[in-house]
């Protein structure tokens, strides 16, 4: 039996791929429980296996008595002295017995202690092996679903996928393979609980450090990630090397290293841009495929910015369902407000044109000034002397009834921007021009 015990262990050995001295101290665990269970526990019972020849011991505690009632417990004196020479009455010693005389109800505490020992060996093994991978990819099969999540197998072990770390256009089928990323490692008692996920940014950042050399030596580094699992991500990666072109890089030749990628993650696109320290370029660069005019931060502290893009690129630019800007402001961090060029003319139009006015209103007393002066020697001035006039806006002017300081000083900002090839500034810059020169003629 000794030399059975033996194959049987490095049968399981083998299986199960856990060192044999766990499987001996499993066994002696569950040898002890069992006699316990029938010699009763005066002291421990005490279990020993040979290691080279598997021969087991097992002794058990027993009271020495003048005459035995209880066999589990007690030992007649006379039997007491073959054990210990010296033993007495009333003294407690250890009795070898035999395994084999084991009931039924023993054998099956034996069993199960032994199983629950070698589920905890292989839980703590599974443990000490993924604990140090939080934060890694690992390939797992499909085996079966299950109210939390999907179960899958990950070679020794199992770990899963929950519910919400799914990818909600994704479908799960039995026996499908992919990558998944290790959020957690548990050692509970109903086992070691792998989390998974294929929504964590970090799986599209471990992707890459398979499919691009330059990211895992450190040549290129992935900067920030923003993602809505299953449809689109973006990517801002920064190089170490400026010899090096990141986003190429990354493309790969004829986009074959992204595409890999995009395979894995069951065809989510991915833009791969260029990160930068300064934030305006950064959010430029955040807002790609669309083409930006200007970017403005307007407050760094709440860390807000505004994007002026031209008129055809807005839509690109706020994309399907506000996308495209979500995940740029998800990437760089700061909320961004953006607006189309004709329409960030026209509030600057308004804005200017609210000042001049409210500016006219507190200058009345100015302006009343220049409607009594004499003209005299101001009409014989051209109106290429105004600040911001030539030759070609002077003709302008002249077509529109404006032919000279005076009628310009007069004109208000609205009216005078209304000329071709005269905007709202222009306008302003000509107007106060001429009402300086009107009030420098009136001290005169």
């Amino acid at each position: 039996m000794n030399g059975d015990l033996l194959t049987i262990i490095k049968q399981i050995v083998s299986q199960k791929e856990l060192p044999q001295s766990v499987l001996i101290n499993a066994i002696e665990s569950a040898l002890r429980s069992a006699a316990k269970k029938r010699y009763g526990s005066i002291r421990s019972v005490s279990v020993d296996i040979d290691h080279d020849t598997g021969a087991i011991k097992v002794y058990a505690p027993k009271r020495v008595v003048e005459i035995m009632r209880n066999y589990a417990t007690e030992i007649p004196v006379e039997e007491a002295v073959k054990v210990k020479p010296e033993a007495q009455l009333g003294e407690v010693i250890e009795v070898e017995v035999e395994p084999s005389d084991f009931g039924r109800i023993e054998a099956q505490t034996a069993r199960q202690i032994f199983v629950q020992k070698i589920k905890e060996a292989e839980r703590e093994m599974v443990y000490e092996e993924y604990r140090d991978r939080v934060g890694d990819i690992v390939r797992g099969t499909v085996q079966r679903s299950e109210q939390d999540g999907i179960i899958l197998e990950l070679g020794k072990t199992e770990g899963i996928l929950p519910r919400q770390e799914q990818v909600d256009n994704e479908e799960y089928r039995r026996n499908d393979e992919f990558q998944c990323f290790i959020m957690e490692v548990r050692n509970t008692s109903k086992g070691s609980g792998i989390l998974l996920s294929r929504t964590h940014p970090g799986l599209i950042a471990r992707l890459f450090e398979l499919e691009v050399p330059e990211i895992y030596d450190g040549l290129i580094r992935i900067m920030a990630i923003a993602r809505d699992p299953g449809d689109r991500s973006k990517v801002a990666v920064a190089t170490t090397d400026e010899s090096i072109d990141a986003v190429g890089t990354c493309v790969g030749m004829k986009g074959s290293r992204v595409q890999m990628v995009v395979n894995e993650l069951r065809g989510e696109k991915i833009d791969i841009l260029e990160w930068n320290p300064d934030p305006e370029i950064f959010i430029g660069n955040a807002l790609q495929p669309a083409k930006v005019t200007k970017v403005t931060i307007i407050d760094e502290e709440e860390n807000r910015a505004e994007v002026i893009v031209p008129d055809d690129q807005l839509s690109l630019a706020i994309g399907r369902k506000g996308q495209n800007v979500r995940l740029a402001a998800k990437l760089t961090g700061w909320r961004i407000d953006i607006k189309s060029e004709s329409d960030a003319d026209s509030e600057l139009k308004e804005q200017l044109t609210e000042e001049i006015f409210k500016s006219d209103v507190e200058s009345d007393a100015d302006l009343s000034l220049v409607a009594d002066v004499e003209f005299d020697d101001i009409e014989s001035r051209p109106i290429t002397a105004l600040n911001g006039v030539g030759e070609k806006i002077a003709q302008k002017l002249r077509e529109n009834g404006y032919s000279t300081i005076a009628s310009i000083a007069r004109a208000t900002v609205g009216e005078l921007s209304d000329i071709p090839s005269i905007g709202v500034l222009i306008a302003a810059k000509i107007q106060q021009s001429a009402i300086e020169i009107m009030s420098e003629s009136d001290k005169c």
